[in-house]
C-alpha cells in the first residue's frame, strides 16, 4: 500500500486490496448508530475505545482505518503509528468516499 499523503490509501486502493482479498484488517472507527446506517464490513472500534483496544490488534498487520469523512480515522491512525502500528493506513474521505466512487447504493448520511 502507497500513501497518498500523511498514510492515506484511496478509496480505489481498498477496493483493489478487498478484490484480490489481500490480508489486511479494516477498522471502523465510528460509532455503533452509524454502523447500522451503512458498512464496509470491517471491524467495530470506536475511536474513543480505540487507546484501550490497541493490545488486540497486531502492530506488523496491515491496517486500513475508516470513519464517516476521513477525520476521525486519520486521528486513529496518527495514534496507531505513534504506538508503532507502522503499517496503519487512512481511508481517504471515508465511507462517503467510497459511496461517491465505488457503491453508491449505500446510505449515504
Amino acid at each position: 500500500m502507497e500513501a497518498q499523503s500523511n498514510w492515506d490509501v484511496s478509496v480505489e486502493e481498498l477496493k483493489g486490496l478487498m478484490d484480490e482479498k489481500a490480508d489486511f484488517r479494516l477498522i471502523d472507527v465510528r460509532e455503533a448508530h452509524e454502523v447500522e446506517i451503512c458498512s464496509l464490513g470491517g471491524e467495530l472500534i470506536p475511536l474513543a475505545s480505540l487507546p484501550q483496544r490497541l493490545g488486540e490488534l497486531d502492530p506488523a498487520s496491515h491496517i486500513v482505518v475508516h470513519c464517516r469523512s476521513g477525520g476521525r480515522s486519520a486521528k486513529a491512525v496518527n495514534a496507531m503509528r505513534s504506538a508503532g502500528f507502522e503499517n496503519a493506513w487512512n481511508l481517504q474521505g471515508g465511507i462517503l468516499a467510497w459511496i461517491e466512487g465505488i457503491d453508491p447504493s449505500l446510505q449515504p448520511y
